[in-house]
């Protein structure tokens, strides 16, 4: 990763403007999709406590996105989450899913209402039945921000996602955030896991659409 180009500014040419096409193993997960075998294993004052829930998670194609010499193709994704037979959110999620075929890094970028950020990445192949991204705290890349509040009183050191496809279509992921909770001396793992099953298709980037009419 560290193995950068000396001209740091022209931009590539030619490269394909159909994201769908391009997405390496991020191309199973585009669409909306949804879960509702969702558990969440969370810190409560008594312990963990177990909380099942559902999940609407859109993920949509961006047009290809340059960093000088880099190439990225990408989802932008938002998940609203609820407890079961309740409508109030439970847990809401925005950021972006992105692809770097030169390298075969997959980057998981996430925003939490709660006054957090944080970048994860991992290596896969285009074809990869599952990945593994993490991202860890104190790091200047692939790292975790928190709100002052957040860092004081839950501390997230490390977050680990990984993802795996299902030949029906589906797939699924597992989430495990570690925190360092004020007063305990033990790392907490916050396990959150789902199933999910497409909806609907996800909608060609702007430039395909363009290409394509």
């Amino acid at each position: 990763m560290s193995d950068f180009p000396q001209d740091i500014y022209t931009e590539p040419s030619g490269y394909s403007l159909d994201t769908l096409a391009c997405l390496g193993p991020l191309r199973r997960m585009a669409g909306v999709w949804t879960g509702r075998r969702g558990l969440d294993v969370k810190p409560k004052a008594d312990g963990p406590r177990k909380q099942a829930y559902v999940e609407r998670l859109e993920l949509q194609p961006i047009d290809p996105v340059t960093n000088g010499p880099q190439l990225l193709y990408g989802l932008r994704y938002h998940t609203h989450i609820t407890k079961p037979e309740q409508v109030k959110t439970y847990h809401e999620q925005v950021g972006y899913w992105l692809w770097e075929p030169a390298t075969g890094c997959v980057i998981h970028t996430l925003t939490i209402p709660r006054g957090q950020v944080a970048m994860a990445a991992g290596q896969a192949s285009a074809e990869a039945d599952h990945f593994e991204l993490h991202a860890t705290q104190g790091l200047d890349t692939w790292g975790i921000c928190s709100s002052p509040f957040l860092d004081h009183a839950f501390k997230t050191t490390a977050f680990r996602i990984r993802v795996d496809f299902h030949d029906d279509g589906s797939w699924s992921y597992e989430e495990d955030t570690v925190l360092q909770i004020r007063g305990r001396d033990e790392p907490f793992h916050h396990v959150d896991r789902n199933h999910l099953e497409r909806v609907a298709e996800a909608t060609p980037n702007p430039l395909a659409r363009v290409k394509a009419g």
